[in-house]
């Protein structure tokens, strides 16, 4: 006697959740296992015993005594680059899947808008007027807003045809341009001083990252993050098509609003504290949907666990590699290219 069709139905559902929610759990232990890997890897190996013994020092456990050294790597070096890396990278894959799912396109990566052009332009005026560390993330951060803000606006005042191809097209066009103004910023660059430096920034390192960079970080990330995951029911519609969305009683137009602002707020700052680090927001959602689904009340943390655990490990090659640590950007370009390819060659006409 055959099962009747309402419980095989059950059964398949029970199946798939249960598959998910593996899934899920082995994607939650891959940055434990990135961190634990990267704490000890450096030019200054460390053992299991330093790191164990700088921990307790630090919780304060009497009677451990370790080299001033240790500590410093520890606590004031390698920790922040890495809890940096982690946050760079979830931020990044959160932009790119929340851009993707408005665009309805997994070809969209966050610097679509113009955000990344914007910073970097920021970025090179700062090195260019000789400005602090600090003045120069600021400026990054505040020309990666205008960049996008420039977008927003000019696509508002054409108001013909699909809006959202009018956002990516004004897009490009504004990216283009900040990208021609870091191009001339270079050209006329001390080629003996501010040249060499401009160039190694937006090639993208973590090399010179501290608590500071992590912690101005972390509110735009945050901010933007719960925004995201706020919206996350909006974006599971708006994935539909904008006809659709309106439908279910979405304000389309607010919504996006949101989540531009969002996803610019969380681009800026990495690009800011970071440089130009590529594809992380391209690639990592992609591979995050094809593991879990389209439903971002999953993708959102999905996509952040991939891109942290992601670019950490990126970093840690980047360290590791040669005798001088190789820039970021680069790194993640040479290994998001290939799945790039990948992805062209699966990727079928329209949103999937």
């Amino acid at each position: 006697m055959t099962s009747p069709p309402a419980a095989d139905s059950t059964v398949d559902r029970s199946r798939v959740a249960r598959g998910s929610g593996t899934r899920i759990a082995l994607v939650a232990l891959l940055p434990v296992v990135a961190f634990l890997i990267s704490l000890p890897l450096g030019r200054y190996p460390l053992s299991p015993a330093d790191l164990a013994g700088a921990l307790l020092s630090r919780l304060g456990v009497a009677g451990i005594s370790l080299p001033d050294t240790v500590n410093t790597i520890v606590f004031g070096v390698r920790l922040p680059r890495i809890l940096t890396a982690m946050l760079i990278g979830g931020a990044l894959s959160l932009s790119g899947a929340a851009y993707q799912g408005m665009f309805r396109n997994p070809l969209v990566s966050p610097d679509i808008l113009g955000a990344a052009a914007g910073a970097g332009f920021g970025a090179v005026l700062g090195i260019m007027l000789s400005k602090t560390v600090l003045v120069t993330q600021l400026l990054a951060f505040a020309f990666g807003l205008v960049a996008v803000l420039l977008t927003y606006l000019v696509a508002q005042r054409l108001q013909r045809g699909d809006p959202t191809l009018i956002l990516v097209l004004t897009g490009i066009l504004v990216g283009t341009i900040f990208s021609s103004l870091i191009s001339i910023m270079k050209f006329l660059a001390d080629p003996y001083d501010k040249l060499p430096a401009i160039t190694y920034w937006l090639m993208g390192s973590l090399a010179a990252v501290n608590t500071q960079d992590l912690l101005l970080l972390l509110g735009p990330v945050l901010v933007g993050a719960v925004l995201l995951y706020l919206m996350r029911w909006q974006l599971n519609a708006l994935s539909f098509g904008e006809e659709e969305a309106r439908t279910l009683g979405v304000e389309t137009g607010r919504v996006r609003t949101i989540v531009i602002v969002a996803a610019t707020m969380m681009t800026a700052a990495c690009v800011a504290t970071c440089g130009m680090v590529g594809w992380v927001g391209l690639v990592i959602p992609h591979l995050a949907r094809s593991l879990v689904g389209p439903d971002y009340k999953v993708l959102i943390p999905v996509s952040m666990l991939l891109g942290s655990t992601f670019l950490l490990l990126v970093d840690d090659l980047a360290r590791v590699a040669g005798p001088l640590e190789l820039p970021l950007g680069v790194l993640t370009a040479l290994v998001g290219a290939p799945w790039f390819l990948f992805l062209l060659a699966r990727t079928r006409k329209g949103w999937s």
